[in-house]
């Protein structure tokens, strides 16, 4: 049995728990119908909305990287562990919520207070400095010593990164004694009689703003200006004082006045020195990798670290609660098209490595060019007729006029990284599209002298997929076949003497390819230009995009592998569906939160781990593992033709490759249990020799 007051009573409710706000809405329901004027009920419920918003407007500016990298404390990231503990964060505000109610029972009609009052603020602000500083002050050290540490603050420091949540992560203990100190500024005020409507609202708000501020992890407090009014720093308190605090747990106690730190001499010597670095930006680190991605349409670019924590640590799943945000992610959208330049997005280290996610600030809208195509969501496209070429619905995620600027957004990044000292930058998805910069040979051929190795990859995808592939296999039916993932997938499967039926109209791209096999394997090739073709055939090899109609043609029993993004859907239940392919991280991976997409926890795309495993010096063995997997067949693969696609040895795919390590170590697997990958974005090297 724990502790008494170190659990909530209502921590097994989910998200049943705010039916406890039932009484408060039923009864300012009541009041509006009976006509009256506005009680406490209603400003009870309306202060839970502003302060769960103050939080979450705190938490998205501390995880927007692109503005705040250069200044964080402690340069992790959170991890999914600390997500989970701190899962229920909100807790507090439901208790001081019901705390209020009853004392609100006590509290003068509003119709007696006035909007806001001076001689009530000041009051306020005397009493709290006279008395909420010091009690604060007090019972912070006493939770930090002995028992009651271990019984019921421990759980707070046991959050490695500060962030605005972790403030409101607590025991019911700590918020009972931090709700009567926030309380006791307001009920002296109002006992005098100088209470007011704007002074709840007012104190709770900068007491809030506050206390986001402090664990925010992000010093906000420039240097000059600590430097001119060198008092101040005993006034206020800054994110490094509190980080500290948080760190070594035995200084700065302070609330928000470091003068009670002082008095009581608890101030950390180092922290003014530390505060001056960060401010100054000295505590930025070059990151090894970079990955750099685009976003795919305006529903999903919600699902980012910096919106909801709650949506981006899972796999993205369409939430009808997004949709009310899908305004403002369009006027995003605008803005960004106009303005932005490519941006950091998340980070995680791995190995003693900084690996980073850039996003250039474009969308992958397809864009209706041909009667035949029929547009059905911003993901995705369903044809009457199947196209030439199969990478043609990608190259319709760009408009005609943006392909210059995509581009041009592309090579400053990779100039950018290349100043930075980066070791390796990754293109993903449609940043590498063929039609559109040649796979990133483009930016090689014309920056020679690059230090960056710019990669993209379909080596390892092409592995995996090939892997998959049943060893009595006689005949396979290949969408998405002139792209470069498909033509190597043909090429290799006519060597070991299989039969490919490529789905493509375009007799040109198909005869190009049917010209590089040899010359006895070239009849295992046959074109053709319906999924009618395959209704005999048992594994289908989808790189593009499948409606139902097409997938209707499969016969019972058939097995989709899937290199296509996004993923098709399975409608056919007498058939299976592969998953994308992705890999899984080692455990030692440091401060990943995030999901990309559908990718489940500590699985990244299978191009990212490629750059991974390069980043980590292991490139060359990556690639002898893929030699010793794929064939003799000669593919294009990267930036120079002739690149190899080696021989598929007998027996199972090498460990490192085929038996990705790591595990997901998830507290909450409803949370996390999809287990479905991201997209496999190939990945091989466009590396000058």
């Amino acid at each position: 049995m724990g502790a008494p007051l170190s659990s909530w009573p209502w921590e097994n409710m989910g998200s049943y728990k705010y039916m406890l706000y039932g009484p408060l809405v039923a009864k300012a329901a009541c009041e509006w119908r009976d006509g009256r004027s506005v009680g406490w009920s209603l400003h009870l419920l309306i202060l839970f909305g502003l302060r769960s918003l103050t939080y979450q407007l705190w938490y998205s500016f501390t995880n927007m990287l692109f503005f705040t990298r250069k200044r964080r404390v402690i340069n992790e990231g959170v991890d999914f562990k600390q997500i989970d503990n701190e899962w229920n964060w909100d807790n507090f505000l439901i208790l001081q919520a019901l705390l209020g109610s009853m004392i609100s029972h006590h509290a003068p009609p509003l119709e007696e207070l006035p909007i806001l009052g001076l001689q009530g603020c000041i009051i306020a602000l005397l009493l709290h400095v006279g008395v909420s500083e010091p009690v604060f002050y007090l019972a912070n050290r006493w939770f930090h010593s002995g028992s009651l540490f271990t019984h019921y603050h421990s759980i707070q420091h046991a959050s490695p990164v500060p962030t605005p949540m972790t403030a409101g992560f607590g025991t019911p203990l700590e918020h009972l004694v931090l709700g009567a100190v926030m309380a006791a500024p307001l009920l002296g005020a109002f006992l005098m009689g100088c209470g007011s409507v704007g002074l709840v609202y007012g104190y709770v708000f900068v007491f809030d703003f506050l206390r986001c501020m402090g664990y925010s992890n992000v010093e906000v407090f420039p240097v000059r200006l600590l430097q001119a009014l060198p008092f101040l720093r005993y006034l206020i308190y800054s994110p490094t004082y509190l980080s500290l605090h948080h760190k070594e747990k035995n200084c700065n106690y302070c609330l928000f006045m470091p003068l009670f730190d002082l008095l009581g001499k608890t101030v950390n010597s180092r922290t003014w020195d530390l505060q001056r670095e960060i401010s100054a930006g000295k505590n930025d680190r070059v990151p090894d990798f970079v990955f750099l991605a685009h976003v795919v349409d305006i529903f999903s670019s919600v699902h980012v670290p910096f919106v909801f924590r709650s949506a981006s640590s899972m796999p993205f799943f369409t939430n009808p609660l997004l949709f009310f945000l899908w305004p403002l992610a369009f006027f995003s959208m605008l803005v960004m098209w106009a303005l932005s330049k490519t941006f950091l997005l998340s980070f995680y280290n791995l190995r003693g490595r900084l690996h980073q996610t850039w996003v250039v600030p474009r969308y992958g809208f397809q864009v209706v060019v041909r009667p035949q195509v029929l547009l059905s969501s911003p993901l995705c496209c369903h044809t009457k007729t199947n196209r030439a070429d199969p990478s043609f619905d990608w190259l319709q995620y760009f408009l005609p006029f943006a392909r210059k600027g995509i581009n041009n957004q592309i090579e400053l990044a990779i100039l950018r990284a290349d100043k930075m000292g980066v070791k390796v930058l990754s293109l993903a998805a449609l940043n590498k599209n063929e039609s559109l910069n040649g796979g990133g040979t483009l930016f090689v051929s014309k920056h020679p002298d690059l230090r960056v190795r710019v990669v993209h990859g379909n080596t390892l995808t092409a592995a995996v997929m090939l892997n998959e592939i049943p060893r009595d296999a006689k005949e396979v039916f290949l969408t998405g076949a002139t792209s470069k993932l498909g033509r190597a997938i043909a090429l290799y499967l006519c060597r070991k003497n299989i039969r490919v039926l490529m789905l493509t109209l375009s007799a040109e791209r198909f005869l190009n390819i049917q010209k590089e096999a040899p010359a006895d394997c070239q009849h295992h090739l046959v074109q053709v230009t319906k999924c009618q073709a395959a209704q005999n055939c048992k594994t289908w090899i989808v790189g593009k995009w499948m409606s139902p109609r097409e997938q209707r043609w499969a016969p019972p029993g058939t097995h989709f592998h899937q290199f296509v993004v996004p993923p098709i859907i399975g409608f056919r239940r007498d058939c299976t569906y592969g998953s994308l392919a992705a890999m899984r991280l080692p455990k030692d991976v440091q401060g990943l939160g995030s999901c990309e997409v559908v990718q489940t926890y500590s699985l990244p795309a299978k191009c990212r781990s490629k750059e991974i495993k390069g980043i980590q010096f292991l490139a060359p063995l990556t690639i002898f593992l893929v030699w010793c997997l794929l064939g003799d067949g000669t593919v294009h693969d990267g930036a120079r033709s002739g690149s190899r696609l080696p021989r598929r040895r007998s027996g199972s795919l090498p460990r490192r490759v085929d038996s990705p390590r790591g595990g997901r170590h998830r507290r909450r697997p409803h949370r996390r249990g999809v287990e479905s990958c991201t997209e496999a974005w190939p990945d091989a090297g466009l590396r000058r020799r």
